[in-house]
């Protein structure tokens, strides 16, 4: 009866000590695996109808061993461009975030709203467009006119999130200059269409 009260006290306190650690275990994982960054969009102050669908993406690494980490987001909304950027705008002004102004945001122009933000040490991208809703040509010919159901999946727009490490996004930096100063003389010099070159005079 001893051994057998000793052997339950023990298989109780090692089933105590996996039970206790487990916990911890199961929560360190799941916060390397999880971007914190991904949790921090999610708390955004957004109605329903502004985030329907929320497709997520990560490359890179978070400790920037060789790129730094890029979180991409893809979301649908219920109601038009407009009004979609205005919530993202308002959720995003109160969860600390800064407007930010600088060149090359966006790298080209776009339809519809295309805005930089920044908070401490990161920086987002937001895109808000009304969805493609015209088929590609075929043979060169224009697409025939989708018909009515299809015209309504087309209605809302889509969202585009993209957060970068501020050390690794560009624009943080100095823009390069291209003042002959600075870079001094072309070691290419142009060539001119004859493969020669001017013949050298001779001496007279």
């Amino acid at each position: 009866m001893r051994e057998r009260r000793r052997l339950r006290m023990a298989v109780l306190a090692l089933v105590s000590l996996v039970l206790l650690g487990a916990v911890p275990l199961y929560f360190g994982m799941r916060t390397l695996s999880r971007d914190p960054v991904f949790d921090t969009l999610d708390a955004l102050d957004v109605p329903s109808w502004a985030a329907t669908t929320t497709v997520d993406n990560v490359s890179g690494s978070r400790w920037c061993l060789q790129d730094c980490r890029l979180r991409e987001r893809a979301v649908e909304s219920d109601q038009g461009w407009k009004p979609t950027v205005a919530v993202y705008e308002q959720a995003l002004a109160k969860d600390g975030w800064r407007r930010w102004k600088v060149d090359r945001c966006p790298e080209e122009k776009v339809e519809g709203s295309y805005t930089c933000w920044r908070r401490d040490e990161l920086t987002l991208d937001l895109w808000v467009r009304d969805p493609t809703c015209t088929p590609p040509s075929v043979d060169g010919q224009p697409a025939p006119s989708a018909p009515a159901p299809a015209a309504a999946k087309c209605a809302g727009s889509l969202v585009s999130v993209k957060v970068r490490n501020a050390i690794d996004d560009e624009r943080t930096g100095p823009t390069p200059t291209t003042d002959p100063s600075l870079t001094g003389e072309d070691p290419y010099p142009t060539l001119t269409d004859d493969p020669l070159g001017e013949p050298t005079p001779s001496p007279s």
